[in-house]
């Protein structure tokens, strides 16, 4: 386990769906990319299922940072999820 923890921050529909708009949680060891942190959520109960169900459309910024999934989130204070962004 992480010694702190890191601050999930929900937007928009991701938030609608999950119910909270953010949450300070402790991630296991496991978790090392934002790749193993949504499949993480995922297995939280139903409402994270719903709103992670596509989790690769999901839109992830670390410490206010847009990064890839394949990315490491050691560190990370505030890990902040998005819908993908619509329009043009």
């Amino acid at each position: 386990m992480n010694e702190h923890p890191t601050r999930l921050v929900y937007f928009a529909w991701v938030r609608e769906r999950i119910g909270r708009q953010e949450e300070d949680v402790a991630l296991p060891a496991e978790v090392e990319t934002v790749a193993d942190l949504l499949t993480w959520l995922k297995g939280r109960g139903e409402e994270y299922e719903n709103a992670l169900q596509y989790p690769e459309v999901i839109r992830v910024a670390i410490n206010h940072e847009h990064v890839d999934h394949r990315e490491k989130i050691a560190g990370a204070r505030e890990i902040a999820l998005f819908p993908p962004m619509t329009g043009g």
